[in-house]
């Protein structure tokens, strides 16, 4: 199955003193790439989400003396907990431990990680055939390393699920059309006390701007409000959040190590920062609305701290309005292909893909794709949610690179 993602322009403004940008666009093509549109597989169809049957019986896990085998008759039977669906054995096999013996699930995949590194040092120790087979030699190869990436996207995955599930959080279903007669299809559970929790508090009032910018005055608003959104921005909105989530775990980790060796640089939140603030768009969220995080309190340069209900000050905040533009764009760059891909497919499980099209002129067309109804608390829970899905990310692809190495340095 081929996926494609609707990561753009959802971009983060920081302070003149660093900057701030998406991951590499060879990585995310803009979406406003007609090319990209066209030959990255944005048109692909997306099937279904959910775990399909299994069928894998000669794939097993052995752990403390017990023996667990995929059975397909026993996953017919299991509620899918997350909208993207495992294709690979190894993620299948996982996918029906984490349901059935969540308590196995990490030897299950430190096992199957150990599976992927012997295959791919054996295929490292393979001796090339003679010239006329080594085309047919190199095309095997490369599908054994398709076969590898997948199943590794896959592990990530239900590292990422684990997570969700250990801090008691039900991941949102495929949005589809609702049975509710005012449309609506946010008609999942509000668990934004848990999706707040998994945050540190600096960096949840970092992630509290963003979601003001989201949802502007709205936000202290009735949040039971209906609006009408598309599919195409609400997608661009959730890529966003993730590489958001991302990003923030990734820097408030460093933020917090630093802070407990006391090798904090002296001086970073003194008033010494300058922030030009684009004027506020009136709309909901607009496709061309940045996503930017602002300078502390409301004075630009004012101070580099923002005043918490404790009365203590956001040094996550001055932290990272104190690095330097090329630190920043490091730490806001997704590492590996696997993690790009796994923020794609998730994106487009909930979503579906666009339905966009090229006008004569040359412009997208994006007027048939499926506009919905959802209301601000609504929107407010997907944005947390992949928030979350970003920080997750960041911890599962961590995890996975210390038992087998596949971040590119």
């Amino acid at each position: 199955m081929q996926v494609s993602g609707v990561i753009s322009d959802g971009l983060m403004v920081l302070p003149s003193t660093g900057g701030f940008r998406s991951p590499d666009s060879k990585n995310f093509p803009a979406y406003s790439d007609a090319k990209f549109l066209i030959s990255g597989g944005i048109f692909k169809s997306c099937p279904s989400f959910c775990f399909r049957r299994l069928g894998i019986g000669m794939n097993k896990f052995r752990a403390g003396g017990l023996m667990v085998r995929a059975s397909s008759n026993l996953n017919d039977n299991l509620a899918p907990i997350a909208p993207l669906r495992f294709e690979s054995p190894t993620g299948q096999l996982l996918a029906q431990i984490l349901q059935t013996h969540p308590h196995l699930l990490p030897a299950a995949i430190d096992q199957q990680l150990e599976n992927l590194q012997t295959d791919r040092d054996a295929q490292k120790e393979e001796i090339p055939p003679p010239s006329q087979d080594l085309l047919l030699y190199r095309r095997i190869a490369e599908v054994r390393e398709k076969e590898r990436q997948k199943a590794l996207e896959e592990i990530i995955y239900c590292l990422i699920v684990q997570k969700f599930m250990d801090s008691s959080i039900s991941m949102i279903p495929t949005i589809s059309v609702s049975s509710d007669p005012t449309g609506r299809v946010d008609l999942w559970p509000n668990q934004e006390h848990k999706l707040e929790s998994v945050h540190s508090p600096e960096a949840f009032e970092m992630i509290q701007s963003h979601l003001s910018l989201v949802l502007g005055e709205r936000l202290v608003g009735p949040l039971d409000t209906v609006v009408q959104i598309n599919k195409l921005r609400l997608g661009k909105l959730y890529a966003a959040s993730i590489m958001y989530g991302y990003f923030l775990k990734r820097v408030d980790q460093r933020f917090q190590l630093e802070r407990t060796m006391k090798t904090l640089p002296k001086g970073f939140n003194e008033d010494q920062l300058s922030f030009e603030d684009p004027a506020p768009v009136n709309q909901l969220w607009d496709a061309d609305s940045l996503i930017r995080i602002p300078p502390d309190d409301d004075g630009y340069g004012s101070g580099g701290s923002l005043d918490l209900a404790d009365g203590k000050s956001n040094k996550l905040r001055s932290y990272v309005m104190y690095l330097d533009a090329e630190t920043l764009q490091r730490y806001a760059t997704i590492r590996s292909k696997e993690a790009i891909s796994l923020v794609e497919k998730q994106t487009q499980a909930l979503f579906g893909r666009p339905d966009i099209r090229i006008a004569k002129d040359g412009s997208l067309d994006t007027s048939n794709d499926e506009v919905i109804s959802i209301s601000f608390s609504g929107l407010t829970m997907l944005v947390l949610e992949a928030v979350a899905f970003g920080s997750f990310l960041w911890d599962a692809e961590n995890y996975v690179e210390s038992k087998y190495h596949f971040v590119s340095s």
